[in-house]
């Protein structure tokens, strides 16, 4: 087991750390880039796509696809706290019944799905996100899955999870959301050192989250998962070796790693952090090479990017087989599916568009209130945006593309349509990046940390348009 004297300290070199990953080529990538939870990027949608192009691409699913299982993700907006790293779209109140008007909103939307989906469509993947969504009382939470229950089949073996706030649940909250059905948990712990806690205004002792852990193994929840940000105020590398070190004892079945995104001028809560308290950049390397290092040495399997998953896991068993996929939630071990979004703020993908809900409540409610589709902006994809997509995420999840697949499925020659993203990809063959092979081209172990530069390539929006301020460090 990794303990705090095996745990990589601040002297150690890079090279153990991140092993063939130079200074040099650290400066080099210490770059802005998107999540690529989608292509194109959320930032690319615009309000021209109206709720009409929703209906539309609701009722060609009807008509073409409709026993193909689907994806739902909720957005439950509300948190009792602020927390000031937040990026997330909230509503910060203490008044509870709020969530009971939302709760009706949530069902009129449910509504219009049916009416132009039809009922009785499976669902395989189901998350609540937010905010928190156990700010809603279990007797809500009971309400919502009722709603979607009624007009869903939920398939056997699906994965259904709950973002929970360690703070707003005990061990009878998670017996109640097993018995609702819930088979995965997402703890957010961030970080266990008190300083770094009070810092980001999220108060929540270790000892509450391995308490909260083992009550979920006890009720036999397939999988839990801890959520760790490294790059918060007041964290140095010794504070987040502590941190690591916990991790391990705690042992969840997945982990997601995020460096934090310091973004003050789009994120308000965040300008209550001093920019003085923040660790230096080289100090984030350290971390995230720490982290790296502890979670490989206890066991874990590096999924990809920000992903660690038990070598039992699904997560990790999908990695393997070369199942894995990714959406607005990030790495998923269920099929590419089209997926319904609901509440205020949420995306959503059906066919070939993106569509996003108004992201206030206000606006929200006004839309459901004449009995329209919250949808506000989105996009139709071109057959240039679908090819893409296909490459990108290829290289986002397998690390690998076959050109001849690619070729088959779009009726393309691979090396005329793409001849000006291989000729940059063999800046990054001579950096030890990717392989590029007659046939196709992998992601090196080294690559790996940088996967998102390597599928930055294939992205036609950001050769054109070089101002990527808007994104997270790649790192």
């Amino acid at each position: 087991m990794t303990t705090l004297d095996t745990l990589p300290n601040t002297t150690a070199s890079l090279d153990s750390i991140m092993p063939g990953v130079t200074k040099e080529t650290l400066n080099k990538y210490d770059i802005s880039g998107p999540r690529y939870t989608s292509y194109p990027t959320a930032d690319r949608f615009v309000e021209a796509f109206t709720e009409d192009a929703y209906k539309l691409a609701l009722e060609h699913r009807r008509a073409t696809s409709a026993a193909q299982p689907l994806s739902i993700y909720v957005h439950i907006p509300f948190c009792e706290s602020l927390c000031f790293f937040c990026a997330c779209n909230k509503i910060v109140t203490k008044h509870h019944e709020r969530s009971v008007e939302y709760l009706r909103y949530l069902n009129r939307e449910i509504d219009l799905h049916i009416e132009h989906l039809g009922a009785g469509q499976t669902i395989s993947q189901l998350h609540l996100g937010g905010g928190s969504p156990t700010f809603f009382s279990d007797k809500e939470l009971s309400e919502l899955m009722a709603m979607l229950k009624h007009n869903f089949v939920f398939a056997p073996g699906g994965e259904y999870s709950i973002e929970v706030d360690p703070r707003t649940v005990d061990e009878q909250r998670l017996k109640h959301l097993a018995e609702l059905g819930f088979n995965r948990l997402s703890f957010g712990v961030q970080d266990f050192d008190p300083e770094v806690q009070k810092a980001v205004h999220r108060i929540q002792p270790a000892e509450q989250v391995f308490s909260l852990v083992d009550a979920a193994r006890r009720l036999k929840f397939e999988s839990v998962n801890v959520d760790l940000i490294y790059g918060l105020p007041m964290q140095t590398p010794e504070s987040f070796n502590r941190t690591l070190a916990q991790v391990v004892e705690l042992r969840p079945n997945r982990i997601a790693l995020y460096g934090y995104a310091h973004l003050p001028e789009r994120f308000k809560p965040q300008r209550r952090i001093s920019e003085y308290e923040l660790p230096a950049a080289q100090d984030k390397i350290t971390m995230l090479g720490s982290a790296l290092s502890a979670f490989i040495d206890a066991g874990y399997v590096y999924v990809g990017m920000d992903h660690f998953a038990l070598p039992d896991d699904d997560l990790a068993i999908a990695k393997r087989q070369g199942r894995l996929h990714r959406n607005f939630q990030g790495y998923s071990t269920q099929p590419d599916c089209d997926l319904i979004s609901l509440g205020v703020s949420a995306i959503g993908r059906v066919g070939a568009t993106y569509s996003q809900n108004a992201k206030t409540i206000e606006e929200y409610f006004d839309h459901l209130n004449n009995g329209r589709f919250p949808v506000v902006r989105g996009l139709a994809l071109s057959r240039d945006d679908v090819i893409r997509r296909a490459v990108i995420m290829a290289i986002m999840c397998q690390g690998s593309l076959q050109y001849e697949a690619i070729e088959l499925a779009y009726l393309i020659d691979f090396n005329s349509y793409f001849a000006a993203e291989l000729e940059q990809l063999k800046t990054l063959e001579n950096t030890d990046m990717v392989v590029l092979e007659e046939d196709g081209m992998h992601v090196t172990d080294t690559g790996w940390f940088f996967v998102r530069a390597v599928a930055m390539v294939f992205d036609r929006y950001l050769q054109t348009d070089r101002n990527r301020a808007r994104f997270s460090k790649i790192l």
